[in-house]
């Protein structure tokens, strides 16, 4: 045998598995791969690093590290280099959520806010089955339920006037009002932009471009000082219901424009498509082109939604006062007057605010993920 001959080795069995190295899977390669993969990202990164600490250290030594969270009065606050003042913000929450309203009937504030929820959380949940009941409960049912529940002068219950209605029930009536009545109102107005109708078209256009050119601001102030100067003698309106008109008419012109770009994103084959078919206008519109349209622009809407949401506080203007206004109010107590109680207010205001706005975004980025199945690779 020749001393050349090499010897072959075949492997029989696998090598164990291993796993991939830190720097590439888990938070270390997350980080590794968005924060610090060049030197450009490296030097954004700490920028932004400095600037939260900037932000965020200040604000967490006041909301929490130095706050006050139990007391009786402003002797509690009262101590230099002291933070936010939420014993104050405890004392007062139930005039934050009601103002005015009589507190032995303030079980009906709570009672329309449950079976609110209670409709609204089965309606946002995609896979929960009889959507149309659902739907006539809670937008039709409903709103007539809650003003008798808010009201009273139904069923033995005492009447409460909406001048001692506030907080943040009012800002939840005057925001899911415009929402619930700016969506088909803006819808109808869109459609009839483009409508081939010269009249329709025109009164759209004018209404759009009317609201659209004024503040909000402007048209509560109207609304309230300026509309009762033009009516009859005698006849007057309630200022919440006037409040509620004007942002809802205010915010119908933006969502007009808003579902005016879905529709134009539509290609034209899906109109010819479904008049080949032989559809009339409005079934092309509820089965073809509307709900092709809504779900281009659901980041739009939301915007929109989270917006009318914040403008709200523009009614204490008004005289009325909502989650904002009443937090301004309960500054002129002198039981809790402090250094710091204008702050702890703000604060306090921002937090409810942002969780209600960031709950929006979050259900918007979900059914965007829902319902864009035809646009994933």
């Amino acid at each position: 045998m020749s001393s050349n001959t090499t010897e072959a080795f075949v492997r029989t069995d696998f090598l164990p598995q291993q796993t991939a190295p830190v720097s590439e899977h888990g938070i270390v390669g997350w980080v590794m791969k968005n924060l610090f993969s060049s030197p450009l990202n490296i030097l954004q990164t700490l920028v932004g690093i400095g600037l939260l600490y900037l932000i965020i250290t200040p604000l967490f030594r006041f909301g929490i590290t130095n706050a006050v969270w139990e007391g009786a009065d402003r002797t509690a606050c009262a101590i230099d280099h002291v933070g936010a003042c939420w014993a104050m913000v405890k004392a007062k929450f139930p005039q934050y959520m009601y103002f005015q309203y009589p507190i032995d009937e303030r079980w009906r504030v709570d009672l329309v806010g449950l079976v609110g929820l209670v409709l609204l959380i089965p309606m946002l949940i995609p896979f929960v089955p009889l959507k149309k009941t659902n739907a006539i409960l809670l937008l039709v049912i409903y709103p007539v339920f809650a003003f008798i529940l808010l009201y009273g002068g139904w069923f033995g219950l005492p009447i409460v006037e909406t001048p001692v209605w506030g907080g943040l029930m009012v800002t939840l009536v005057i925001a899911v009002v415009g929402i619930v009545a700016s969506l088909p109102l803006g819808i109808l107005f869109a459609l009839g932009r483009r409508s081939d109708m010269p009249l329709v078209r025109s009164v759209s256009i004018a209404f759009i471009e009317f609201w659209r050119g004024i503040p909000l601001i402007t048209v509560l102030f109207m609304s309230s000082v300026l509309l009762p100067l033009f009516l009859p003698e005698g006849v007057t309106f309630d200022k919440l219901l006037r409040a509620l008109i004007g942002v809802a008419l205010f915010s119908s012109a933006y969502m007009a424009e808003t579902i005016r770009g879905g529709l134009q994103a539509i290609p034209k084959g899906q109109y010819e498509g479904a008049q080949a078919l032989g559809l009339s206008y409005w079934k092309m519109m509820n089965l073809i082109v509307l709900p092709q349209a809504i779900k281009h622009v659901i980041p739009g809407i939301v915007n929109s939604f989270i917006a009318l949401f914040k403008d709200t506080t523009l009614v204490l203007i008004i005289g009325m006062f909502d989650l904002l206004g009443a937090i301004q109010t309960s500054f002129t107590d002198p039981k809790w007057a402090t250094e710091t109680q204008d702050e702890t207010g703000y604060l306090f205001a921002a937090l409810i605010f942002w969780v209600f706005c960031f709950a929006m975004s979050r259900y918007s980025i979900f059914m965007e993920n829902k319902l864009h199945t035809g646009h994933k690779r």
